[in-house]
């Protein structure tokens, strides 16, 4: 079957006749007829469909387009072999039997030959055929070929003149449409002739012009006349027309272009000059319009040609780049803008010029024109167009915003940092964190003592220097290389003893501005020991600045922050020094609060500590008491303990807790503490006994206070110390039980039956004892109820985690002191809201000698010793 390749198809559609079959073909198909014999003959060509180029004599019938399926005729078999076919009875051959052509009677016998063109593309065929049967010899075989290759010639021919004349109308069309003129000139005469359109675009009538090139010159613009004489000159010389000129009109002036080729004459000199000629007013009106646009934009536009050369540069171009259109243009870029070579701009214009897609982006271009600029860079042609906008200033503005954000930052930084805490070293340690790499490599922050600053008499240099040194530490340090911390931290260490004149820490210390240290390294080690160690650690850290700012307090100064700058970095211009400044403000006052707070903590919590006694060491127990302050300096408790011995030898403990957290509550205290502590050593009464004479004393003493409390007695029957145990009787007066921990590590709370009421409300109360029995071994704690209660957590919650906590200690078999001392710190968060007073008493074996970890024995002079 024929095949539907499509260059084949495309090939014989081509050569399909137009409006039927050709009169030529017709006159050939009658021929081949003629020659070899038969009742018709027929050309067809073989596209999608059969059609048919030429017939003679009888035909098959056809559908109404006078085209036919390929299948239903034997020239697609004879196309299809590429070679003639011969066939003498049709109805006899089973190729083509069954064929409409064939089994309607019209063809019985068929010859034919395939058209074939210069290409090698079959395309139809050329064929005779009879109504009746026929013997085909191999000389009707050649001369049938002959009629198809000229046949195919013909069609070819055809096709020629149709596509010759189809273009020539589409080249009419377009010239119109296009207003293009043309031209025809003699060179040797200067005769010149015009088409209707040159007239209209010189805009003279045909019968105004006498075609002379001459006359011609006359209507072109004075000052283009030069310049189109040596356009054609050149011409006779490249062979090539090519010139833009203007033309005068009544009250206008037209801009034309003009393009044409030399035809040379019979010697092969040149004869004739022929071309065109179009309109570009318009189009030299945009390119102007565009240029003076592209003149007075804002934005540099450069454009680069496919060698990355300047093509084109506008005004605001020249100025951004800092250099002359004339030294610019048709320079290579690299060369003129050396600083983009291997940089961001190159890789952004590499990128964009082979993608074709736009790069968008900012960037820095360095000294000496020193700018930031955002750069769009546009694929255009071969080329590439850079749009390039000047945003120094933009960028300096929002660096100043960013450095303006990241001051206040840290200002706040430090204020939160140093506000949320009152120990001097934590706040020191984060000082000279926060500070790092914000305004500096590395930071040395010096605390002056409470009692060593400017009250030293006016004296030598030498003396006071000494003096200062001497009421200076360094407290603080930090550097923003993880590796070069230890090489801070040691010169920070040794640098003060070191120092052979503190003249720049003096002056810092007695001012209130910042004393700057050019070429630090240098300064510095001028005035240090030479024999020391501190010169070889500075000369590894080698500063290249530095700057020490006072950290003032409430009219004093209280320390002192050194900034040190490294290689690389520069010195603190003005904004760094007066955020430096207000940080060190800031600071000071931070340092001077927890100065205040530390001495008013200091005098609490010994006014606290001198109302407290030591607790004796009874035989076979051992007593550890514990004080804790508040947070808070103004905290002076009403918390307390108390340890003594009653005449009989029994060992009285009491813990108690007044109302109040101040001064006042501490004076009253004091008063009950005295109140029960003599009542209980005078004679040998129960805690209950003893908390009810309290109870009466304190309303005789007009002492209008109320406290919570709980005594507790241990003792012992013969018989009990014969089975190893001691008896602990105690009284609770609206205080948190006490609890015991047993030997084997299970926690009891002392609840008793009900706890009394509070001391100081009804002096008349009748207080009830509850009494246990205990273990050698046994530990009992009682404490007050800041070691449970919190503002986040509930009484019954802070019990349950006392237990917890106390089951986890007696698991790890610690000794009285370490087991009380973690029994705090578990308890109690890192800035208690109450001040906390712990008892903790544990029972040692009671065989003879004394155990050591009893400790010494401290009896009253009154109470008996046991023989051992």
């Amino acid at each position: 079957m024929l095949t539907a390749d499509r260059a084949r198809v495309a090939a014989a559609r081509r050569l399909l006749p137009v409006g039927g079959p050709l009169p030529g073909l017709d006159r050939m198909a009658a021929l081949a007829a003629r020659l070899l014999g038969a009742s018709s003959g027929r050309i067809s060509v073989l596209g999608d469909v059969q059609a048919v180029a030429g017939a003679a004599g009888p035909q098959p019938a056809a559908g109404p387009s006078g085209q036919e399926p390929l299948a239903q005729w034997l020239c697609t078999r004879t196309a299809a072999t590429g070679a003639p076919l011969a066939i003498g009875d049709t109805r006899a051959d089973e190729r083509v039997s069954d064929l409409p052509a064939v089994s309607s009677g019209v063809v019985a016998s068929y010859l034919g030959a395939p058209l074939t063109t210069e290409a090698g593309h079959v395309v139809g065929a050329v064929c005779v055929f009879s109504p009746a049967p026929r013997e085909w010899s191999e000389d009707d075989v050649a001369l049938l070929q002959q009629v198809a290759a000229a046949a195919a010639a013909e069609l070819e021919l055809a096709a020629l003149s149709s596509d010759y004349r189809t273009s020539e109308a589409l080249l009419e069309v377009s010239v119109q449409a296009a207003g293009i003129g043309t031209f025809n000139l003699d060179l040797a005469s200067g005769r010149l002739v015009w088409d209707e359109q040159m007239h209209v675009l010189f805009g003279v009538r045909p019968g105004e012009f006498g075609d002379d090139l001459g006359e011609a010159m006359a209507r072109i613009h004075p000052e283009d006349q030069e310049r189109v004489r040596t356009d054609l000159e050149a011409a006779t010389r490249t062979g090539v027309f090519s010139s833009a000129y203007r033309v005068l009109l009544p009250g206008r002036t037209r801009w034309l272009q003009g393009r044409g080729r030399v035809v040379p004459g019979t010697g092969g000199a040149p004869a004739r000059l022929v071309g065109a000629v179009h309109d570009v007013t318009a189009q030299r009106e945009v390119t102007r319009r565009v240029a003076s646009a592209l003149e007075s934009m804002a934005v540099g536009y450069l454009v680069l040609d496919a060698e990355w050369r300047v093509a084109y540069v506008n005004l605001e171009g020249e100025r951004i780049a800092g250099t002359s259109r004339a030294d610019l243009l048709g320079r290579d870029f690299w060369e003129a803008f050396p600083a983009t070579v291997g940089s961001v701009f190159e890789r952004h214009y590499r990128r964009a010029a082979a993608s074709g897609e736009p790069e968008v982006f900012e960037a820095h271009y360095p000294a000496p024109l020193d700018i930031w600029v955002e750069v769009r860079a546009v694929a255009e042609g071969d080329g590439l167009a850079l749009y390039f906008l000047d945003i120094t200033a933009r960028r300096q503005a929002q660096q100043a915003a960013e450095d303006a954000a990241a001051r206040a930052h840290l200002l706040a930084a430090v204020t939160a940092e140093l506000t949320g805490t009152l120990d001097a070293d934590r706040a020191v340690a984060r000082l000279a964190q926060l500070v790092v790499p914000a305004l500096g490599d590395w930071c040395v922050i010096t605390l002056v003592d409470d009692d060593a600053m400017a009250s030293s008499p006016a004296s030598a240099r030498a003396s006071r220097d000494v003096d200062l040194r001497r009421g200076l530490h360094d407290a603080g340090w930090w550097h923003r290389e993880e590796s070069l911390r230890p090489l801070v931290e040691h010169y920070a260490t040794h640098r003060l003893a070191e120092l052979t004149d503190a003249a720049f820490l003096w002056r810092a210390l007695r001012q209130n501005n910042p004393v700057p240290i050019p070429d630090a390294t240098r300064a510095i080690t001028a005035v240090l020991d030479p024999d020391g160690q501190v010169r070889g650690t500075l000369a590894r850290l080698a500063p290249t600045s530095a700057a020490v700012f006072p950290l003032r307090g409430r009219g004093r100064t209280v320390g002192l922050m050194t900034v040190f700058c490294g290689p690389g970095r520069a010195p603190l211009g003005t904004d760094g020094l007066s955020t430096a400044a207000e940080v060190a403000a800031r600071a000071g006052l931070a340092l001077d609060s927890a100065r205040l707070y530390r001495q008013q903590r200091d005098l609490a919590e010994g006014l606290q500590r001198a109302l407290l006694s030591e607790p004796p060491e009874p035989d076979h127990g051992q007593i550890v008491v514990r004080y804790a302050p508040a947070a808070e300096a103004a905290q002076v408790g009403g918390d307390w303990y108390d340890a003594f011995m009653q005449p009989d030898g029994s060992t009285m403990l009491v813990i108690g807790d007044v109302i109040g957290h101040d001064t006042q509550a501490a004076a009253a205290m004091s008063q009950v503490r005295t109140v029960v502590r003599a009542l209980g050593a005078i004679g040998d009464d129960s805690p209950a006994q003893v908390l009810t004479a309290a109870d009466r004393a304190m309303a005789n003493l007009q002492i209008t206070t109320t406290a919570t409390a709980i005594a507790a007695r241990m003792e012992q029957t013969p018989a009990e110390r014969e089975r190893g145990v001691t008896r602990l009787r105690w009284s609770n007066a609206g205080h948190p039980p006490a609890v015991v921990v047993s030997p084997g590590g299970s926690v009891l709370a002392l609840t008793g039956a009900q706890a009394d009421l509070l001391l100081g409300v009804l002096p008349e109360t009748e207080r009830v004892d509850a009494e246990v029995l205990l273990e050698r071994g046994s530990t009992v704690i009682l404490y007050t109820d800041g070691l449970v209660e919190r503002r986040d957590q509930s009484l019954q919650e802070g019990l349950q985690r006392l237990q917890d906590v106390l089951e986890q200690l007696a698991a790890e078999d610690t000794d009285l002191d370490t087991l009380v001392d973690r029994l705090l710190e578990r308890m109690l968060p890192p800035r208690p809201e109450d001040d906390v007073a712990v008892v903790a008493v544990r029972l040692h074996r009671q065989d003879r000698p004394r155990p050591a970890e009893a400790g010494p024995r401290r009896l009253p002079p009154h109470v008996p010793v046991e023989p051992e």
